[in-house]
């Protein structure tokens, strides 16, 4: 199973490169980086890799596509994804974000070549990072990942976790609590989305997450870098969707935000004891900082 991955990206240097070290380790054929400012430093540094493909994603490309450059950041997402996917030439194509890194608990070829031929694509379950005070920089640092809380049977998990934000937070996650796919790209007429698919105009039943397989998202890991992009987010990204948590965040003043993180977002010795309790938390170290020199990037 020869299987890769597409993003469109815009993110600092350190961190595209610890994206294409972590999943070139993890067996990756190849990797097509979208990058949507078509001046991005970053290109240069990373097309250096045989086994990186490197879309600069200025008006030439959206000409090459055949569409004028979508407005919202989602609709070039999933622009790019569908043309890498007509042209990939693999068995699988995965399309997650920069912040997103896959794990496997067996060779992520192996849990691919498990998946019946019926299914066109698949879906990885996600997992959010939790801050860690007190670890060492790792590009992305943390090492204790939040299983998504979305079913009715999480709700007592979600009070508890949560406790005065639990309204805030309805889905148990800060962003999706879907998951990211990979996509078959023989099947004729699919098209991949950010979540999911659709053939023929027809929305397709996601099935159950990959067994043995997880999506690690960076979404709030570090509260710094988190604040920093609250302004996008509220206006365009993840929380548009999100109300509630939305006019909390708008609102709230700089204590209360603060309050909210500690309890919401961060792996407390109280928090983890819990997660642990009830298997909600996968405790993962990527030492991508090592990954990245081992791939000569």
């Amino acid at each position: 199973m020869r299987w890769g991955l597409v993003t469109t990206l815009a993110a600092p240097e350190s961190e595209v490169l610890a994206f294409v070290a972590h999943h070139l380790d993890l067996g990756a054929e190849r990797i097509w980086l979208c990058f949507d400012d078509p001046d991005d430093p970053a290109a240069d540094r990373a097309e250096r890799h045989p086994q990186v493909t490197v879309l600069r994603c200025d008006t030439a490309h959206w000409t090459r596509l055949g569409i004028s450059r979508p407005e919202r950041h989602q609709n070039r997402q999933t622009a790019n994804a569908q043309a890498v996917l007509r042209e990939c030439g693999l068995d699988w194509l995965a399309h997650i974000d920069v912040d997103e890194f896959l794990t496997a608990d067996a060779p992520v070829a192996t849990i691919l070549s498990d998946v019946p031929r019926h299914r066109p694509f698949v879906r990885a379950k996600a997992w959010e990072a939790l801050h860690s005070p007190g670890l060492s920089d790792d590009i992305f640092t943390a090492t204790a990942f939040r299983a998504p809380l979305n079913a009715e049977s999480h709700a007592a998990h979600r009070a508890t976790i949560f406790g005065p934000y639990v309204a805030l937070l309805p889905t148990g996650c800060m962003s999706h609590a879907v998951g990211k796919c990979f996509f078959r790209p023989d099947v004729p007429g699919l098209q991949a989305w950010l979540h999911g698919a659709s053939k023929g105009g027809e929305k397709l039943p996601p099935g159950p997450p990959l067994p043995g397989m997880a999506l690690l998202h960076f979404h709030s890991q570090d509260p710094v870098t988190w604040k920093g992009r609250l302004p996008f987010r509220l206006e365009k990204g993840a929380y548009v969707l999100k109300p509630e948590l939305a006019l909390f965040l708008k609102t709230a003043d700089s204590a209360e935000v603060d309050a909210f993180y500690r309890r919401c977002l961060t792996a407390t010795p109280e928090a983890l004891a819990y997660l642990r309790q009830h298997r909600l938390v996968r405790e993962v170290k990527l030492n991508l900082r090592a990954k990245v020199a081992a791939q000569g990037l």
